[in-house]
């Protein structure tokens, strides 16, 4: 009873903490309102609400059809290079999308990339008026779309690759074409895995600050982020931070309805392997050209648009100091990282040991700080723990402790483990269940401790699970921009707030290095992880 309780005491809690910032807006919401969000509400709310839906909607139809139409030509069709786009078209994951829009506003720009290729192939000209200007919400949706769509891309060409042929043959039989097969089986049969991965398309389509930040598009989280910043209203930020949750929350329990149906175990006896159909001709021409695009859009262009501005502009590379900007951005991915995988093994090794449904319950309650959008978790962070100091300090005439939370490593830490928890937690918990319980009882026969059969056999178990998880976490805190953007110390900088800064002032040039060191650290992850992402048995 005594362990039981223990191991109930410290999942509560784990759950309070990542809860506490969902309270924390809830409550708030109900607050008094103040006159900027009084006057906010009768002129541009309904405008950030839109841009918002008008973006949202957009992202999901181009992220389905680069998504799906990818991992398609992938799944069911060989043509040259298909083995090579199977991995190479996730690396869009490294490139987040307030990147890609630092490289669409220096390609297109007047006077820029574009124009210097004009000038270069045709000598001087007025090419300013040829070159088209992709900005504000069209070039929020183009960069946005173009990072987010390997969501779709790996969900839906798993789910292709468990479907059997038989499914396929069962459509010749019936005497349907390849297009009848393809929108009558095929993809219905994948629809729960491709909810579910256009779900986490728009809850990260929701939450984006950087990008729409940077194109100047007025959407909820930059409405969040200019209350609290520029208007100093932490209170109105609550408020539209509640709206803006309403949203993550509808789309959160879509995806897990989504993941419910969806079946990703093993195939069983009657499975039969796709046989891919060799691709020539003008068929194979257009499945190249399309994911050769996807891949060059997507990768190719925004890596070599930082590239180009490094070399051009050697002087901003002594601005930079590059080991300081390693260090802190290595120092918040190991921190965070030993941390979310330690407290995940701990957590998933006592629910196993106390074996309660209630205990169950609350740690699966505890996963839900990865819906919360960085925006919103940094507001309700800083709301909460400044609401707790001030009633400490009150109470008890001590001095305030808010900036032990806000402005720290250790605050910023904590906001990382809640809005990455549920990441470690369901990756470590995945391969846990695979260890049959037989073999616990076995060793405590044996002689073994619960804590030498965790260590001894349960750990080594998990170990390639655990590598994998530390490089997925690595991959999301390298990119991660408006938590650290808002809980980071004084002159505190990463790779993704040294880029966004010297961006935010229009020098694209010196945000080019720092972003360009993001991309090669996380392409490095990427490449690390991907045959497991890929893996036809995970």
């Amino acid at each position: 009873m005594n362990k039981y309780n223990f191991w109930f005491f410290s999942s509560f809690t784990i759950a309070l903490i990542v809860a506490l910032p969902i309270i924390t807006v809830f409550f708030s919401f109900f607050s008094e309102t103040s006159n900027y969000f009084t006057v906010l509400k009768n002129t541009f709310l309904f405008d950030y609400i839109n841009n918002s839906l008008l973006i949202l909607i957009s992202v999901l139809s181009i992220t389905f059809l680069l998504g799906v139409t990818s991992a398609y030509f992938i799944s069911f069709y060989e043509f040259p290079l298909s083995n090579f786009f199977s991995w190479a078209l996730i690396l869009a994951f490294a490139i987040p999308g307030y990147i890609f829009a630092f490289s669409i506003i220096a390609f297109f720009e007047n006077y820029g990339t574009a124009f210097s290729i004009f000038t270069y192939f045709f000598g001087e000209g007025n090419y300013n008026n040829l070159i088209p200007k992709i900005d504000g919400v069209f070039g929020s949706i183009l960069a946005i779309s173009f990072s987010l769509f390997p969501y779709v891309y790996v969900l839906a060409r798993s789910s292709f690759f468990y479907q059997s042929s038989n499914y396929i043959e069962v459509g010749k039989n019936l005497g349907l074409s390849e297009k009848e097969t393809f929108l009558q089986i095929i993809l219905p049969s994948a629809r729960p895995a491709i909810i579910a991965g256009l779900s986490l398309v728009a809850m990260e389509c929701l939450s984006d600050f950087g990008t729409v930040s940077f194109f100047s598009v007025s959407t909820l989280t930059t409405g969040i982020y200019n209350s609290w910043l520029s208007f100093d209203d932490l209170n109105t930020a609550n408020q539209i931070s509640f709206i803006l949750l309403i949203f993550i929350l509808i789309l959160f329990s879509i995806e897990i309805y989504s993941r419910k149906e969806a079946k990703y175990h093993q195939p069983g006896r009657g499975f039969k392997p796709i046989n891919k159909i060799k691709l020539s001709g003008k068929k194979s021409f257009v499945a190249l050209f399309f994911c050769s695009s996807v891949l060059f859009i997507s990768f190719i262009f925004p890596v070599s648009q930082m590239i180009y501005w490094t070399i051009k502009f050697p002087k901003y590379i002594q601005d930079l100091d590059l080991l300081k900007l390693n260090l802190n951005t290595l120092l918040l991915v190991g921190l965070a990282s030993i941390i979310l995988v330690s407290i995940s093994l701990y957590i998933n090794y006592g629910s196993r040991i106390a074996r309660s449904k209630i205990l169950n319950f609350i740690t699966n309650f505890s996963i839900s700080g990865y819906a919360i959008p960085g925006i919103i978790l940094a507001v309700a962070f800083i709301t909460l723990f400044s609401n707790l100091s001030d009633f400490v300090s009150n109470t008890f005439g001590v001095s305030s402790s808010k900036h032990l939370f806000i402005g720290s490593i250790f605050g910023l830490i904590l906001a990382y483990f809640i809005r990455f928890f549920s990441l470690s937690f369901n990756g470590i918990k995945s391969n846990y269940e695979k260890i049959n319980n037989s073999i616990d009882e076995s060793a405590y026969l044996l002689g073994y401790s619960k804590f030498k059969t965790f260590s001894t056999i349960h750990i080594p178990h998990l170990k390639t699970n655990i590598i994998l998880i530390i490089v997925l976490i690595s991959l999301e805190i390298i990119k991660e921009l408006p938590i650290t953007m808002i809980l980071r110390p004084f002159n505190f900088e990463t790779f993704a707030t040294q880029a966004y800064v010297y961006a935010s002032q229009d020098l694209l040039e010196a945000a080019a290095l720092p972003s360009l060191l993001l991309i090669i650290w996380s392409t490095v992850f990427i490449i690390f992880s991907s045959k497991y992402i890929l893996s036809k048995k995970s």
